[in-house]
């Protein structure tokens, strides 16, 4: 029996498609199951501003890949038919992903989803293949999108009050609630290896399970997205901006990372017997790592808001440290067994699109593999205290601007990425630097408006 028929035996009439944009939002549409026959079998288009917009669907004004200048032709995608969903509050509804391709059916330039193939490539025509796990934090308000709006994003009222870090209180007196999401996790194929309060007022932590690279990207993207969803549906509201207070810590998504031989299946970053398990590969991917944190940031760090997070003694990194199980620096190695052993990079923050960390990450840990890289020496204690003493290649910048700058003049950026896609991705930061300047803000009225 093929796909349409099942569908219309179980009476289906529509199915949905999406696709993740270059800052992580996810757009689409539903189709009936004749298009979506059709498209299945001839591929289809979407008009190419999509990958052109910000967040408020205004195009870029530099870039040259899409705009007023190439009439807005339709870029090409093809359905991901492994990555089906049902959507239980949808009765069912299929929920498909779409990758962008090129006329030919080459990857596409620009598409995040297809960027993240190309790295994988890369991986594998090394040898390897990545598992991934993210882990993010998100504040859940008693608020909606109407009423936010409507308080101007002022005095918003959280789930809960007070500082509750890792809470049995509180997560027993929302049992309901945690219990109803993670099923409604698993239903999403995003499943939750762990979920808890975090410190700070209705904040949450979930640790997505861990699988293949490409898989992870998409189980995270669709978490985000699926997880505001979830609490709109019930009137409640989350955000996963990298931090909306500056009362509370900011809210992270780290990635854990491994690779994994082809051939024999073993994690490579494990060695029996080495300090702290920790293999000579893996040596040089911390190496590359902290190499090109820096021209990578951009990607971590990808908003205007993700900069006021990375602040020194705020449990997020502002320079390219790395430790043995140290949660002050940027990159944190946890030793353990040969399944266990592995990479966290803390630097980005829960704003980040998924496929573009995931690329960045495994793209600098395979240059350091290739080029040899070695790591500085490991920081013992508060990294915070060594972060001014290092080199200024390992130094974070501390604005979009400027990190949008040393991706720029990163060679290895356009050898991993494509030129194409690092001129789009900085035009599109550039833009966002430049809309936030434009406008006058509430710091700004307070500061000068009676004194100045």
């Amino acid at each position: 029996m093929n796909l349409i028929d099942q569908y219309q035996q179980e009476g289906i009439k529509r199915v949905k498609l999406a696709f993740a944009d270059v800052d992580g939002v996810h757009r689409g549409k539903y189709v009936s199951l004749e298009k979506f026959a059709s498209i299945v079998e001839d591929g289809a288009g979407l008009c190419d501003c999509v990958l052109g917009w910000d967040i408020d669907d205004q195009l870029y004004d530099k870039a040259r890949f899409t705009g007023w200048h190439t009439a807005f032709p339709d870029a090409r995608y093809e359905v991901d038919l492994a990555s089906e969903r049902r959507l239980l509050e949808e009765n069912g509804t299929p929920l498909f992903l779409l990758t962008f391709v090129g006329e030919g059916g080459e990857l596409h330039p620009i598409c995040p989803r297809s960027l993240l193939k190309r790295v994988l490539a890369v991986a594998e025509s090394m040898g390897y293949r990545a598992e991934l796990a993210f882990e993010y934090e998100f504040f859940v308000f008693e608020e909606t999108a109407h009423s936010v709006r409507e308080k101007d994003y002022r005095d918003l009222k959280n789930l809960t009050p007070g500082n509750f870090g890792y809470s049995i209180l509180r997560n027993s007196t929302e049992s309901e609630l945690y219990h109803e999401f993670m099923d409604y996790c698993d239903s999403m194929d995003t499943a939750i290896e762990g979920l808890h309060c975090e410190t700070g007022p209705g904040v949450w932590e979930a640790a997505l399970v861990h699988r293949d690279a490409l898989a992870m990207a998409d189980a995270a993207a669709l978490f985000k997205t699926f997880t505001k969803v979830f609490f709109q549906k019930r009137d409640l509201l989350a955000t996963f901006m990298a931090k909306w207070s500056m009362d509370y810590p900011g809210q992270s998504g780290h990635l854990h990372q491994s690779l994994i031989d082809l051939k024999s299946g073993q994690n490579v970053f494990h060695e029996e017997g080495a300090d702290h398990g920790m293999s000579p590969l893996l040596a040089n991917f911390v190496g590359g790592h902290q190499q090109f944190l820096k021209p990578f940031l951009p990607f971590y760090a990808p908003t205007i808001n993700s900069y006021t997070r990375l602040v020194k003694g705020f449990w997020a990194p502002t320079a390219a440290t790395w430790g043995i199980d140290n949660r002050t620096c940027a990159l944190r190695v946890i030793p353990g067994s040969d399944k266990s052993q592995r990479l966290e990079l803390r630097v980005g923050g829960a704003d980040g699109n998924p496929y573009l960390v995931a690329a960045a990450s495994i793209a600098a840990g395979l240059l350091g593999i290739e080029h040899g890289i070695s790591p500085t020496p490991p920081v013992v204690g508060n990294a915070y205290e060594v972060e001014d003493s290092l080199p200024a290649n390992l130094q974070l910048a501390s604005n979009l601007r400027d990190a949008t700058r040393d991706l720029q003049a990163s060679a290895e950026a356009v050898e991993m990425f494509g030129a194409e896609f690092v001129e789009h991705y900085a035009c599109s930061r550039d833009w966002e630097v430049r809309e936030y300047e434009r406008h006058v803000n509430d710091w700004q009225l307070r500061r000068y408006f009676e004194l100045i």
